[in-house]
C-alpha cells in the first residue's frame, strides 16, 4: 500500500464512509452468526465496525505490522491472525461468516483469488455466508491511489461463476456506484448451484471503494 492510500485507509473519513454507507450496503440482508472471519482488514476500518455488531470476530491478515496495529487498538474484542487467505490456517466449517471488503484487488493474480474464494468456502460452516464488497478499480483516482501497489480488478461479472466454482451456491454479485458486493452461501447439503448476476445497481454508495 502506496503512502497516500494508507493515509486514505487510516483516515477518519474513511472510517465514517465504512460505518455508514459500505457495511450497510454491502451486508445487507446477509445473516452474520455468531462466529465471523473478516479477511484482510488492513487498517481496520471495517473491523472495529464489525466487531461491535457480531459476538466473536477474528481477523486474518498478510501484513505483521498491521496485525500488531489491530492487535493494540483492538485487544481482546477481536482475534488478530497473522497468515496468508489463500491458506487459511483455520480448520474445515470453523465460520458462521467470512467476510472480505475492498482486498480481493490486492491479490496478484487470479489463481491466488481463486485460491482465496476456495479457503473461505472451506472454513464456512455448511449454510455460512460469504459476503464483501469490491471496487470497480475505475477512474484516475483510484489507479493513481494504487501506484505500486497490487492492483488486479475482479470483473463482477465473471464473479458469480468463480464462487460456485469454489463450492459455493446461491451466489449473487450486484454492483453500486463504483463498487459491487457479492453473497453467496456454503451448501448445507449437496444442492444444485444458483447464481445471479445484477449489473443495475441498486443503491450508489458515494465514495465505497478503496
Amino acid at each position: 500500500m502506496n503512502r497516500a492510500h494508507g493515509v486514505i485507509c487510516a483516515s477518519g473519513w474513511w472510517a465514517r464512509t465504512v460505518e455508514r454507507e459500505l457495511l450497510p450496503w454491502g451486508l445487507e440482508g446477509v445473516e452474520l452468526g455468531d462466529d465471523v472471519l473478516e479477511i484482510g482488514p488492513g487498517f481496520g476500518a471495517t473491523t472495529r465496525a464489525l466487531a461491535a455488531r457480531v459476538p466473536a470476530l477474528s481477523v486474518l491478515e498478510l501484513e505483521p505490522r498491521y496485525c500488531e496495529r489491530l492487535r493494540s487498538e483492538l485487544g481482546e474484542r477481536v482475534k488478530v491472525v497473522q497468515g496468508d487467505a489463500s491458506e487459511m490456517p483455520f480448520g474445515d466449517g470453523r465460520f458462521s461468516a467470512v467476510l472480505a471488503f475492498t482486498m480481493l484487488h490486492h491479490l496478484p493474480s487470479r489463481e491466488l483469488q481463486d485460491r482465496l474464494l476456495a479457503e473461505a468456502s472451506r472454513v464456512l460452516r455448511p449454510g455460512g455466508v460469504f459476503a464483501g464488497t469490491d471496487s470497480l478499480a475505475t477512474g484516475l483516482v483510484f489507479r493513481v491511489l494504487h501506484l505500486g501497489d497490487t492492483l488486479l480488478p475482479v470483473a463482477p461479472e465473471e464473479l458469480c461463476e468463480r464462487l460456485l466454482a469454489a463450492g459455493l451456491t446461491d451466489a449473487r454479485v450486484r454492483r453500486g456506484g463504483r463498487s459491487f458486493r457479492f453473497q453467496a452461501s456454503k451448501p448445507p447439503r449437496q444442492a444444485p448451484a444458483r447464481a445471479a448476476w445484477e449489473p443495475v445497481p441498486t443503491r450508489r454508495p458515494s465514495r465505497a471503494g478503496s
